[in-house]
C-alpha cells in the first residue's frame, strides 16, 4: 500500500480520523519542547540571565523541520538530550551556549507534555459541549416521552427518554467540570528539584521568579514546587481522561442496548458506507457508539500506568518517569477520539418513541405493578397487594392475558398507564437542563 506513512489509525478505530494524533503527536511534541525552550530563554533574559540577543537567535532557531529524534531517544533513554543537541547546532555560534541553560530533560520534557495536555483537553472540552448540546436536544424534545426504565437487564418501571438523556447530559457536564478543573504547570527544577544551575547561572531571585515567568509565557500553571518526584500533575490528567471516558462510555453502552434490532428504541443516523457489513448488506451496525465503547475500556489500564508512575524513588525517577510518556500520549488521543465520536453520536441519534411505546406493552401491564401495589396496599395491605400482584403478573405472563384482565380487581385505567407513572422523571430532567446552562454560561 503506497502512500501510507508513520501512525493512521489501522489499528486504533477509537482515535482514528478524527484528527486528534496530531495534538499529540511527534510533531507536536518537538513543537512544545520548542515552545518550552524559547520561552526558557526569553524569561531568563527578562531576568538578565542571558542576553536579549541570545534569546532572539533561539526563537529564531526553534524551527521543528528536520529534526529527527528517535536515534537519540534509545541512546539517551529521553527524547530532549538529542533535541537539545540538535536545537543548539541550529541556533547562531555566538548564541549557542546560552540554550536550554540551567535545565534538565525533565524540565523540557514535563513541561511540554503539559502543553500537549493543553491542547487535548481544549478539544475535549470543545467535543463535550458539543455532546452535551446535543443531548440537552433530546432532552428538551423527549422530556415526556415515556419508556420502559430497566434494572439488572429486565424491564423495571417507565421513566420518560427525557430523564434517560438527562442522566447522559448529567455525565458529560461532570467531565466538563472535571477537565476544566485539571491543573497543568509548568515544570523547572534542574538537575534534582533544587533550581541550583538556574540560580548559578544568575541569581536566587531569578531563579525563583523563573518558573512562574515561563509559566506565564506558555499559559501554564505556576508551580508550588519542582515536581519531577511529585507526579499528581499526571495523575491528575489521568483521573480527568477516565472520568471522560467512563461517562461517555455509559452513554454508548446504553445506546448499544437502546439500537438493539429487537428493541430499536433509538438509531444512529444513517449515511452512505457508515456501519455496513462486509458480508451481511441488511447490517448498518452502531458506528459511533462503538468508537465510544472501544475507548471506555481502553482507558483504564492506560490510567493504571499513570498512576503506578507516582510511587518513584528519588528526586528523578528511572523507569516510572519514562512510563508514563506513552500511555500519557495514548491515553489523549483515545478521550479526545472518543469525545468526538461522541458528539457525533449525540448529534445523529435518532429516537423512535413508537418503539418505546411499544417495548412498554411487552409485559402486558405488568411495569406497573409497583404502581397498582400503591394503590391497592392501603385496603389489602402491603402483603397481601404484593402477594396479589406477583401471582397475576406471573399469570398474565403464562397465558399472555393484559394485568387487567387477570387481576379481579376494579381499577381506574389511568392506574395501569405506563404513561401516567413516569414519576418526576420531567422536573429532574428540567433540573439537568438547568445545569448545561450554568456549565455552558462558564467557558
Amino acid at each position: 500500500m503506497t502512500g501510507m506513512t508513520g501512525m493512521t489509525g489501522l489499528l486504533a478505530p477509537a482515535w482514528a480520523g478524527t484528527g486528534v494524533e496530531v495534538l499529540v503527536d511527534d510533531r507536536a511534541l518537538i513543537a512544545a519542547m520548542l515552545r518550552t525552550e524559547v520561552a526558557l530563554a526569553e524569561a531568563q533574559a527578562e531576568l538578565g540571565v542571558i542576553p536579549e540577543a541570545a534569546a532572539a537567535a533561539i526563537r529564531v532557531a526553534a524551527l521543528p523541520a528536520g529534526l529527527d529524534l528517535a536515534a537519540g531517544v534509545r541512546a539517551t533513554a529521553n527524547p530532549v538530550v538529542a533535541f537539545v543537541a540538535a536545537l543548539t547546532a541550529a541556533v547562531d555560534p555566538g548564541a549557542a551556549e546560552y540554550v536550554h541553560r540551567g535545565s534538565t530533560s525533565q524540565d523540557i520534557l514535563d513541561t511540554a507534555l503539559m502543553l500537549l495536555c493543553r491542547a487535548a483537553f481544549e478539544r475535549i472540552e470543545r467535543d463535550l459541549l458539543a455532546t452535551a448540546e446535543s443531548l440537552a436536544g433530546h432532552v428538551r424534545a423527549h422530556r415526556d416521552t415515556p419508556l420502559a426504565g430497566r434494572t439488572l437487564t429486565q424491564h423495571a418501571v417507565p421513566l420518560t427518554f427525557g430523564l434517560k438523556a438527562a442522566t447522559w447530559l448529567h455525565l458529560v457536564l461532570d467531565a466538563v467540570e472535571r477537565v476544566r478543573r485539571v491543573s497543568l504547570p509548568v515544570s523547572l527544577g534542574g538537575a534534582a528539584g533544587t533550581l541550583a544551575a538556574y540560580q548559578e547561572y544568575g541569581t536566587a531571585e531569578a531563579a525563583l521568579r523563573l518558573p512562574d515567568l515561563v509559566a506565564r509565557k506558555l499559559g501554564l500553571a505556576p508551580q508550588v514546587l519542582p515536581w519531577h518526584g511529585i507526579r499528581t500533575p499526571i495523575a491528575d490528567v489521568a483521573a480527568a481522561l477516565l472520568v471522560t471516558t467512563g461517562a461517555l462510555g455509559k452513554i454508548a453502552a446504553d445506546v448499544l442496548v437502546l439500537s438493539r434490532t429487537e428493541i430499536g428504541e433509538v438509531t444512529e443516523e444513517r449515511a452512505p458506507g457508515r456501519g455496513v457489513s462486509s458480508a451481511m448488506p441488511q447490517k448498518r451496525n452502531p458506528v459511533f457508539a462503538t468508537l465510544v465503547a472501544t475507548a471506555a475500556r481502553q482507558l483504564p489500564p492506560l490510567a493504571v500506568v499513570l498512576f503506578q508512575s507516582m510511587a518513584v524513588e528519588d528526586e528523578r525517577s528511572s523507569g516510572g518517569w519514562h512510563a508514563e510518556w506513552q500511555p500519557l500520549r495514548e491515553a489523549l488521543r483515545t478521550t479526545a477520539g472518543a469525545a468526538a465520536n461522541a458528539a457525533c453520536l449525540a448529534e445523529s441519534l435518532r429516537v423512535s418513541p413508537e418503539a418505546m411505546a411499544a417495548n412498554l406493552r411487552l409485559t402486558r401491564g405488568a411495569i406497573v405493578a409497583e404502581r397498582v401495589n400503591a394503590v391497592l396496599a392501603p385496603s389489602l395491605g402491603k402483603a397481601a397487594a404484593k402477594r396479589l400482584l406477583a401471582a397475576a403478573t406471573a399469570e398474565a405472563e403464562r397465558t399472555g392475558r393484559d394485568l387487567a384482565a387477570v387481576l379481579d380487581v376494579e381499577l381506574p385505567p389511568a392506574v395501569l398507564d405506563p404513561a401516567g407513572y413516569t414519576g418526576l422523571s420531567g422536573p429532574l430532567a428540567d433540573r439537568a437542563l438547568a445545569r448545561h446552562d450554568v456549565v455552558k454560561e462558564c467557558r
